[in-house]
């Protein structure tokens, strides 16, 4: 008996020194770190969409930290301890079958892409395995005053009526657009060397790194399949008023570079292309992107899907970007 009483209490004793050394002392030196910069809580209404994303298991396929590896730069930079400052209990995940959302926020501004996205992912990324949230939405005959429904591609439209999104759906959105980071004072903006040094510019022109009229179509394509395809699709078509196409898009095809640059640097609201008006923001991507990827990213807009236009060179979006306020 004295012996299964100190086997018991041993493996107790154990257990709670391994709690406190594992679990409390970290959660107060964590509890001590401040806010990162722009990081701030919630609201209420962003809050309440926590609780929707983790009420509907969100958090089993998505991650919000990002690692200091390469293949997560596409998701924002490196994730710090100030970032979760009122995140508690964070939701940092353990599996990405879907992309991390730390930055989503950033990365995808779009609100109507995020309703599109909830109803039915396949109308937007087609090879997505996501579930359709379709028990978020309502499909009435007609859209309650001061409710915008959602516009979505024929194929994914209801036979009659609209669809809405309910007051879960606007909370939910509410709080992937609340995810976003914010630059830290010590990290190193990844567009920093292309803007500031000239020198190195010259250097990797000269060495063949990126020449005029240089594309490499594989990696254009694959920075354009995680950055951009989510709204202007893998074909270039876009999604009809909703997200316009860059498949004989005049400024991708026009031998001045200029504007095509700008809307990748610095984003575009409100455009008329082809008579359409798109209301959907396309994000900036200047602080996402550094100038050699977004080279490559132009070069296979215009050359692919029947495109021709002019090559565009490291130089001409350096120089853009130096125009920038």
């Amino acid at each position: 008996m004295n012996r299964l009483l100190l086997i018991a209490g041993g493996s107790t004793l154990v257990y709670l020194v391994l709690a406190v050394l594992m679990g409390v002392f970290p959660g107060i030196e964590l509890s001590r770190i401040p806010a990162g910069p722009g990081v701030q809580p919630l609201t209420a209404f962003q809050s309440e969409g926590r609780r929707v994303f983790v009420a509907n298991g969100c958090s089993y396929c998505h991650t919000q930290q990002v690692r200091p590896l390469n293949q997560d730069k596409v998701f924002g930079r490196p994730s710090a301890p100030g970032d979760f400052a009122f995140q508690t209990p964070e939701l940092l995940g353990s599996q990405r079958t879907g992309p991390d959302l730390t930055n989503v926020g950033e990365r995808q501004p779009s609100e109507v892409w995020q309703y599109i996205h909830l109803y039915n992912p396949r109308a937007v990324v087609p090879q997505s395995i996501m579930p359709a949230f379709e028990w978020l939405f309502e499909v009435v005959d007609h859209a309650p005053p001061g409710v915008t429904p959602i516009v979505l591609p024929k194929r994914y439209a209801p036979a009659h009526g609209v669809v809405v999104p309910t007051h879960d759906a606007r909370a939910l959105v509410a709080y992937l657009m609340a995810l976003k980071q914010s630059p830290l004072p010590e990290s190193a903006n990844p567009s920093r060397t292309a803007r500031e040094d000239p020198a190195r510019i010259t250097a990797q022109v000269s060495s063949g790194v990126q020449g005029a009229g240089d594309h490499d179509e594989a990696k254009g394509q694959a920075l354009f399949t995680a950055t951009c395809a989510p709204c202007h699709q893998t074909n270039g078509e876009g999604l009809a008023g909703v997200f316009p196409p860059l498949k004989g898009n005049a400024a991708v095809n026009d031998a001045d570079p200029t504007q095509h640059i700008r809307v990748i640097l610095h984003g575009l609201q409100g455009a008329n292309i082809g008579g359409i008006v798109y209301p959907s923001p396309m994000p900036p991507f200047a602080m996402m992107l550094n100038d050699a990827d977004i080279v490559q990213i132009i070069n296979y807009e215009r050359h692919a899907w029947g495109n021709q236009g002019a090559a565009v060179t490291i130089e001409q979006v350096a120089a853009e970007r130096a125009r920038s306020p």
